[in-house]
């Protein structure tokens, strides 16, 4: 690991875990406990959004796969117990026995490795010894993340911003609100705003491209690192 490399940290139960991008752009899903608890690690390389999930629904612990299909070019995720199909922002189940159940999303943060490890010098880090044969230092998507192109089409465009430009957005309590990190990057931080009349503050580090929302307490509210694009299909009232 380099300092720079991009991983997707999770907090939780008194312990920290690193997931590299660079293996989440393989492999896209990690199933994995923190403490105890039951976690699904999704990562759609399309979409640039990595998202964590409690990986308990109507109280049963599910295991997740790659499904190798998309919804708005967005990954579609599958339980192993039901076959549903679970789209990723949506946060829901699409298809199958489970159609409409809902996972929970968890706070995580997009950052560099070595801000992440800063922090929690203690952290775990996902291991490249996966059983499978990839060079994870080789970006199977290079150049997508800066090209105005989508590899499929969307139901809902804006050009307000690059269909790539790397936003933080949240829904709370269902008011929806993305922060573009280049107009976090002009703004005097922290940017202190409101959701449904509830203070937050949402920090931006240009330096280390890093975005976080809390709450009045300095509770992590969580949200989803993405682009512009992807959040705007999911969510075009945003």
């Amino acid at each position: 690991m380099q300092d720079e490399d991009r991983v997707l940290g999770l907090t939780r139960n008194g312990q920290a875990k690193a997931y590299p991008i660079k293996i989440l752009n393989w492999h896209e899903i990690v199933n994995d406990k923190i403490g105890k608890q039951p976690v699904v690690v999704t990562f759609c390389p399309l979409c640039g959004t990595g998202m964590v999930f409690d990986a308990k629904v109507n109280g049963q612990s599910l295991t997740f796969g790659v499904s190798g299909l998309l919804y708005q070019s967005d990954m579609l995720l599958y339980d192993r117990k039901t076959e549903s199909l679970w789209s990723q922002i949506k946060t829901e189940a699409v298809t199958g026995p489970l159609t409409g159940a809902r996972l929970k999303l968890l706070s995580s943060t997009q950052t560099s490795w070595g801000q992440w490890k800063k922090k929690y010098p203690q952290t775990l880090v996902l291991s490249q010894k996966t059983g499978f044969h990839r060079d994870y230092d080789r970006d199977p998507y290079r150049g997508y993340a800066i090209s105005e192109q989508l590899m499929f089409r969307v139901k809902n465009r804006n050009s307000d911003f690059h269909p790539k430009e790397r936003v933080i957005g949240v829904d709370f309590d269902g008011t929806v609100k993305a922060y573009p990190f280049s107009e976090l990057a002009k703004a005097k931080q922290p940017v202190q705003d409101k959701l449904n009349g509830t203070p937050v503050t949402v920090t931006f580090d240009k330096k280390l491209q890093t975005a976080v929302i809390r709450d009045a307490k300095g509770n992590e509210i969580p949200s989803v690192v993405g682009f512009w694009f992807a959040w705007f299909t999911f969510h075009p009232d945003t």
